[in-house]
């Protein structure tokens, strides 16, 4: 059985949770947060529940992180160097390869394994768009994302000063382009005009068409359903006119923590080094028996 942690008990890690206990090689080393409550909720009843990893009775073999983006690189850096794997769903694109190669040199340092950005995207659909570019080695991708809440915009809203709460939706404009819809609760003392243009200057929001709109509740506005749409044209040889497309709609935070779980299994099955979900053999993410799974899914 595999032990994991999971770092975070937001969105993302109540849901880390419920997948972990649906995995039949895995087993809840404990869950780390930053205050533990006197008393848990019902879903907690039987794990180990602290605020710092070293506090646990059972060492984990890999940490799954359910921190905001922005704390990824440290938290991460602190496990490895405890002898933990990690995974996370860091999701600053332009950021991605930057983050692997630094905890690259800290998971080698330490033998240990991270896997980073692998939620569903990046993450799984980062896996779709490899196989489309490999069917069709020229062309055009265009990932049209939503309409749905984006977790990542969100968590950076709810960070920027005088937000109370905080809402960000994802419109699909067509051709890869998108509309950020931001939903806010004012704090006290704040102005709109500010906190807008705080929103608008941040560099989740900075390369795409966004407006801010304050409301009362954004409670009422709630709803974790995301998707995506991603198309191919290209040429397969010589021949072209290939269309591949490729469409799901998600609970947000849901998928992401299945994936992490997934890549928590695969990172005990790598070599020391950090990777992304496009370098981690796909058939490393099940559960069960290799050669049973070869013989049922080719």
């Amino acid at each position: 059985m595999i032990k994991a942690v999971v770092v975070g008990y937001g969105n993302i890690g109540q849901y880390v949770v419920e997948a972990l206990k649906e995995s039949p090689d895995f087993e809840i080393a404990g869950l780390v947060r930053r205050s533990v409550p006197s008393e848990l909720p019902a879903e907690l009843a039987g794990i180990q529940v602290v605020d710092d990893v070293n506090k646990l009775t059972v060492k984990p073999d890999v940490a799954i992180l359910c921190t905001p983006t922005r704390s990824v690189p440290e938290e991460a850096k602190k496990y490895l160097a405890l002898g933990i794997n990690t995974v996370d769903s860091f999701d600053i694109h332009t950021q991605i390869y930057d983050l692997k190669t630094e905890l690259d040199a800290a998971a080698k340092e330490h033998g240990k394994v991270s896997v980073i950005s692998a939620g569903w995207d990046p993450g799984s659909d980062s896996v779709v768009r490899a196989l489309m570019l490999s069917c069709a080695p020229k062309g055009i991708t265009y990932t049209n994302f939503g309409p749905g809440m984006s977790m990542g915009h969100t968590v950076a809203v709810k960070g920027i000063e005088g937000v109370n709460a905080a809402l960000s939706m994802t419109i699909p404009l067509g051709t890869g382009v998108h509309r950020r819809m931001v939903y806010i609760e004012l704090k006290d003392g704040y102005t709109y005009e500010d906190v807008s243009a705080r929103i608008k200057a941040d560099p989740y929001f900075a390369h795409d068409e966004t407006h801010v709109i304050a409301v009362d509740c954004v409670e009422d506005l709630l709803d974790r359903g995301h998707g995506v749409n991603m198309t191919r044209k290209g040429v397969s040889g010589k021949t072209q006119n290939q269309l591949l497309e490729f469409n799901m709609k998600i609970n947000n935070p849901a998928l992401t923590a299945q994936n992490l779980v997934n890549v928590a299994r695969a990172s005990m099955k790598q070599a020391p080094g950090a990777y992304t979900m496009i370098e981690i053999p796909v058939i490393d993410l099940l559960p069960g028996d290799k050669e049973k799974l070869i013989r049922d899914l080719v």
